[in-house]
């Protein structure tokens, strides 16, 4: 399937008009929109605006809540707790970064759990926002069971993502935003949208049997082994049973009933380098480090070594430039849902 090039700006804009169409208030939809159009500039399309139309449809099914506020509880010196209001976690998860950004501005670290969320999408949005204010971020959430342990065939725990935003201060910051699978379950549902195969180490059918073929694909396997396993445990620990939510096979799926709040939690971490020793010091260790990595030796079939994050990068100042890839169905859908809220709208 072809991919239709679309300037950023006018995606975002896009994007806010379908949801608007469905009911979702503007300043809601504008940072949906705005997270989805982030991935999709770092090239992880799989978190980018094809989501759109899953967002549209549970708001309409009523499993979302779009007029929701979240609300923040402090719960101690340098942590609390937000009630999303069963809205949605782009919104849940903005609103708790700046909270731990203000926490960690303040007193040097800020620790944010929430719950009562839903579908936050990609976790370097919110770390770079701690980044964005000189602060080390950190950031995890669950998922519905859709990863096998290891050693089993069935799911049990979702695609738990992690990421970490380390800042620099002559280089953009290191951004780590990893789930704990071999990918994430959207690469599998991107694979399908644009009809290409899989490696077979990303998931298992039915049967528990590995598989190239991404409409087969029942579960994901864990990154690592028994290393991505234990650490979606972990993650589902902090983000789930820490912050009051469920865990594993008790998470309502993303893709079925749609008019079910799917009461998720995430946790989110500001960390004022500071508090050890001074902040400039700290950012220009990690320029070293950066610049020491780019000098090692690239492996034979590499240009050169890189940081986390890097990548994602330079792509979006490619996509910046030259507008950003989506499937033509995904357009297809933006522009019929955009057309639509016009006419409503009556321009």
């Amino acid at each position: 399937m072809e991919n239709v090039m679309v300037a950023h700006t006018t995606l975002q804009h896009m994007v806010q008009r379908a949801l608007i169409g469905a009911g979702v208030p503007e300043d809601t939809a504008g940072v949906v929109a705005d997270v989805l159009v982030h991935a999709d500039l770092r090239g992880v399309h799989s978190h980018g605006v094809l989501r759109t139309e899953h967002y549209v449809r549970r708001v309409r099914a009523g499993g979302l809540n779009p007029h929701a506020r979240p609300r923040f509880l402090q719960t101690g010196p340098t942590a609390g707790l937000v009630d999303g209001d069963d809205g949605f976690g782009h919104v849940v998860g903005k609103y708790a970064m700046e909270r731990a950004v203000e926490l960690a501005s303040a007193h040097g670290i800020g620790l944010v759990g929430a719950h009562n969320s839903s579908h936050c999408g990609a976790l370097s949005y919110f770390v770079q926002m701690a980044a964005d204010a000189g602060l080390i971020g950190v950031a995890m959430t669950h998922t519905d069971a859709c990863v096998v342990p290891f050693g089993g065939r069935r799911p049990f725990f979702g695609t738990n993502p992690i990421a970490f935003a380390f800042p620099a201060k002559r280089h953009s910051p290191i951004i780590l935003d990893m789930a704990t699978s071999e990918v994430a379950f959207g690469k599998v549902l991107q694979a399908r949208e644009i009809g290409k195969q899989i490696p077979p180490t990303w998931g298992v059918d039915a049967d528990g049997l590995a598989t190239a073929d991404p409409s087969a694909v029942t579960a994901l396997l864990p990154l690592g082994g028994a290393k991505g396993y234990g650490l979606a445990l972990a993650i589902d620990v902090l983000s789930g049973i820490l912050t009051g939510a469920a865990f594993g096979p008790h998470i309502l799926p993303m893709y079925g009933d749609y008019e079910r709040m799917r009461k998720l939690g995430h946790l989110f971490i500001a960390i004022d380098p500071g508090l050890f020793h001074s902040h400039d010091a700290f950012v220009e260790a990690v320029d070293q480090m950066i610049e020491e990595l780019h000098q090692e030796p690239a492996a034979a079939g590499f240009a050169e070594v890189l940081v986390p994050g890097e990548p994602e990068q330079r792509k979006e100042a490619l996509y910046r430039e030259q507008g950003v890839p989506i499937p033509e169905s995904v357009y297809r859908y933006l522009t019929a849902a955009a057309r639509d809220d016009a006419a409503d709208q009556g321009e």
